[in-house]
């Protein structure tokens, strides 16, 4: 592409690639939790959701990080700008996200607000955030009550589900952030009142300074100063000066970031400028002339105290920008949100696939901004964690040995795409890695620079194991870096023609460490059969897979061998591609090619595969008992599927040492009688590795595609529906433990009991699968068909078998002919009639996973981490 057919946005990201840290200084990096997690746990017995609660979060400092509404911080998160609103009924501001915590849920943890990340940028030049704000008193207490009320059974009581919309009665709060330079940010609120009649809001544009100084009296406190009524200057040695302008403030409220220690202890307050000072000023009248007489603090808010007609709106602006200005609002300003919005559908349209539908094109639109959105600041140092207090709770002995004591080298502080800044306000490990997948056809940068973060030294531990969340960093989940490295380069060379060998070469290394760990810690007999325990699957087992039962020697893993298989292949791919400009990387893809080829020996010969079902499963063995297939037919034996490559003609010839050597391992198997796990075609000079050889494929594909086993409207069921009329029991040491299919929320406490594996439709797995099919497709062409769905007479190839896969998954989000969309269905008809109001009507969620039979959105409603990989699907069919 010529310099002069760059888009505005791609020239940006360009020049950030030049930086040495490749990542704007301001963004979206700001949680929308920071209560209730790990990190913020001082107590002795490690209950994190109990320690700070929701109701705390408004008047108890922080330790490492902040959170707000809609809101953006610098990449160290020193100073903060969010949104708060007060409809004149509340108790309190609306300051941050509202949620129940794990025990107040009949399905664990769950944001009960309804907000959208409508667009964004990858250097957030551009930016919108739509909140959804009641005018009638939020229902906070009914929603806890209701819900605590409810048994696993059920679904959960929903803020639509409370009636608070009906008659429309809630205002639209759109945040728009337009960057006029790197540091130089307008800021846009539009209040649109959705009701018939007028309604009062209160907002309070807010900005304040993280309080580090209370941890460390090297820091210097920071300030933010009265300038005028329509200027805030801020001090800050790291960050130097900003100001905050504005206009037609009825007041300018001033207070200090610091612990309401009265509310909060019992203890008298210090000072009256405490952290939740705005909500007893706004609310009730309390210490407003103070607040507004101080001059100088921490957190200060103008206040706007608005009635809007029913259908009207009002505008607030503001501008943050680290240069003093006479104008700040200069004749036409407002027209650079016009500009940053027409630049953003540019950089859009540039990578939008031709034909795509409007529909799609808003899909894809909204899964790349939720994914921006959710971009987040991250501190955690485990060390000074165990070892110091938080000022609220003295320092405790059970902590030096308690939650991640093991992981004490761990020091993270970066920006790092998170699942959902909400209910999973922290990184986990194999998210992680698709979320690199996913945001990699926008900013291959930032994705190559996430895994190679997680390599670290301040990530993975000495031994090589990549931390995988904050709960319990010595958790293992899926072995998926390597395959997310590979799809990262391969996105960027597709886009630009040039692909990173430097980047390949930098995280090879470090993927050689984390493979030698597995190898030396999860293949307990040396066999090649491995172990992981619950490998991210939460409750995919009869029984928690990271438990010991009574008399266990082992469980072989038939996910875990597979994953260490693909990993092989991975590897093996990664090699090959940087020994094509670098020969000496050809000894290291043997290796892995002979490791791939044991690792699929195992699989395929150690009792993994059960030739009565003509399926994988996991294997326990016990003390004095025969190893005995636990049939339960879930992705765990589809797992296998996903380990498949092609190795080119044009690869074999320039690597003649690779070749000759794998020539004669695959020789000297032969000659043994040795499983080998690759194929040839007569018609092709290709060569085909897979785990599965192409029978035990066709096999797996006879229940993938059945719908009355997997395969669903939207796409593969995590477990196959097979286990409604059959449930599988298994009885050990008199304990009965048993599965069955369970499509909607998790019936089941297995690891806070929040997500379901037990039947619902996994948007990673079944990218997985679209991927590996696909693969097989391309290798196979028309010399393999599969009846899909299974009974209907239709014969597809494989790559139709993906085509038609993708299509599914697409359909959830997808406007149907009667404008639904099946992410909305449910339970209830009034969720899918709200969203087909004009001004919902374009609004999408990326739920965590979706129900096995009618494809509504569950879990996690902003998981627009994994979920977002929709977008790299539309436009392939």
């Amino acid at each position: 592409m010529s310099d002069k057919n760059i888009t505005a946005e791609q020239r940006r990201i360009n020049e950030n690639k030049e930086k040495d840290v490749p990542l704007e200084k301001w963004g979206p990096y700001l949680s929308e939790r920071q209560w209730g997690t790990v990190r913020e746990d001082y107590s002795a017995g490690g209950d994190a959701w109990n320690y700070l609660s929701h109701d705390q979060a408004r008047s108890r400092v922080y330790r490492w990080g902040e959170d707000g509404l809609a809101g953006i911080s610098d990449y160290m998160q020193n100073l903060c700008f969010s949104v708060a609103l007060w409809n004149g009924k509340d108790t309190i501001l609306k300051e941050r996200l509202f949620g129940l915590s794990n025990g107040q849920g009949n399905h664990g943890e769950d944001v009960k607000e309804l907000y959208y990340y409508l667009d964004n940028v990858p250097t957030h030049y551009y930016m919108k955030y739509l909140y959804k704000y009641p005018q009638q008193a939020f229902p906070y207490q009914d929603i806890i009550n209701k819900n605590r009320s409810l048994s696993k059974n059920v679904p959960e009581y929903e803020l639509l589900d409370t009636g608070i919309f009906k008659d429309n009665k809630y205002f639209d709060v759109y945040v728009e952030y337009a960057k006029n330079s790197s540091e130089d940010i307008f800021i846009k609120i539009d209040i649109v009142n959705r009701g018939t009649d007028a309604a009062p809001i209160t907002v309070l544009p807010t900005l304040w300074f993280r309080n580090r100084w209370q941890f460390d009296a090297a820091t210097p406190k920071p300030s933010i100063q009265w300038i005028s009524n329509s200027e805030l200057k801020t001090t800050h040695e790291p960050i130097g000066e900003h100001h905050l302008y504005f206009r037609g403030a009825g007041q300018i409220l001033i207070t200090e970031n610091e612990t309401n220690t009265e509310r909060v202890l019992g203890r008298t307050n210090i000072t009256p400028y405490v952290k939740d000072a705005f909500h007893d000023s706004v609310i009730s009248g309390k210490n407003t002339d103070a607040l507004i007489k101080k001059r100088e603090g921490t957190k200060v808010a103008p206040v706007y105290r608005l009635t809007i007609e029913g259908g009207a709106s009002k505008q607030i602006y503001l501008r943050l920008t680290n240069e003093a200005t006479d104008t700040p609002f200069a004749e036409g300003f407002e027209g650079i949100f016009d500009q940053r919005k027409k630049e953003a559908d540019e950089f859009y349209a540039s990578i939008l696939p031709p034909g795509t539908s409007d529909d799609l094109a808003n899909i894809q639109r909204q899964a790349f901004a939720g994914l921006l959105w959710s971009k987040q600041y991250y501190h955690y140092d485990v060390e000074k964690w165990m070892s110091t207090s938080d000022g609220v709770t003295p320092l405790s002995p059970e902590r030096l040995e308690g939650r991640n004591h093991e992981w004490k080298y761990l020091k993270n502080q970066d920006v790092i795409l998170m699942p959902d800044k909400w209910e999973y306000p922290w990184y986990a490990a194999w998210d992680t890695a698709f979320h690199c997948i996913a945001i990699a056809p926008i900013d291959p940068t930032f994705a190559k620079g996430q895994l190679i973060l997680l390599m670290r030294e301040w990530y993975m531990n000495p031994y090589g194991q990549i931390p995988a969340y904050e709960w319990n960093f010595s958790d293992v989940n899926p072995p998926v870096h390597a395959f997310a490295a590979l799809g990262v380069y391969r996105a960027e060379k597709d886009a630009t023609g040039k692909g990173d060998i430097q980047f390949l070469k930098r995280i090879f290394q470090k993927l050689i460490i984390n493979f030698t760990w597995w190898v030396n810690r999860k293949d307990a007999s040396g066999n090649n059969i491995f172990e992981g325990g619950f490998l991210g699957l939460d409750n995919i087992g009869v029984f928690n897979r990271s438990i010991q039962l009574p008399d266990q020697i082992a469980l072989e893993q038939a996910d875990g061998t597979s994953w260490m298989g693909m990993y092989a292949l991975n590897m093996l791919d990664i090699a090959l591609e940087i020994a094509l400009t670098d020969d000496a990387f050809e000894d290291t893809a043997t290796k892995f090619y002979e490791h791939f080829v044991l690792i699929a020996d195992a699989l395929n010969e150690l009792n993994l595969w059960n030739s009565e079902d003509n399926f994988f499963y996991d294997v326990l063995c016990l003390k004095g008992k025969l190893p005995a297939a636990l049939k339960v037919r879930s992705i765990v034996g589809v797992a296998p599927v996903f380990a498949v490559s092609i190795i080119s003609k044009y690869s074999m010839d320039k690597l003649s040492d690779f070749a000759r050597r794998t020539a004669w391992f695959d020789k000297y198997r032969i000659y043994n009688n040795d499983y080998l796990p690759n194929e040839s075609r007569a018609d092709s000079d290709d060569a085909l590795l897979s785990l599965v050889p192409k029978e035990r494929l066709v096999q797996i594909l006879d229940k993938l595609l059945d719908e009355s086993e997997f395969l669903s409207s939207g796409g593969i069921r995590a477990l196959s529906k097979y286990h409604d009329k059959n449930p599988y029991t298994i009885t050990i040491q008199g304990v009965n433990y048993s599965i069955e299919y369970d499509p909607g929320d998790s019936t089941s406490d297995f690891f806070g009991g929040n997500s379901n594996w037990r039947g619902p439709v996994w948007l990673p797995i079944n990218y997985l699968i679209i991927k590996a099919i696909k693969k097989y497709g391309e290798y196979y062409k028309d010399t393999l068909k599969v009846e899909c769905p299974r009974d209907s007479g239709v014969m597809m190839n494989l790559e139709e078998v993906a085509a038609e896969l993708t299509k599914r998954i697409l359909s959830i989000f997808q406007k149907d002919e009667t404008g639904n969309r099946p992410l909305y269905d449910n339970y209830n008809a009034t969720y899918n009639e709200f969203y087909k109001l004009p001004e919902n009507k374009d609004l999408v969620l990326f739920h965590e996973y979706f129900h096995g039979d009618n494809s509504s959105g569950l879990g996690a409603s902003h998981q627009s981490g994994w979920t977002a990989l929709v977008a790299n699907l539309i436009g392939t069919v």
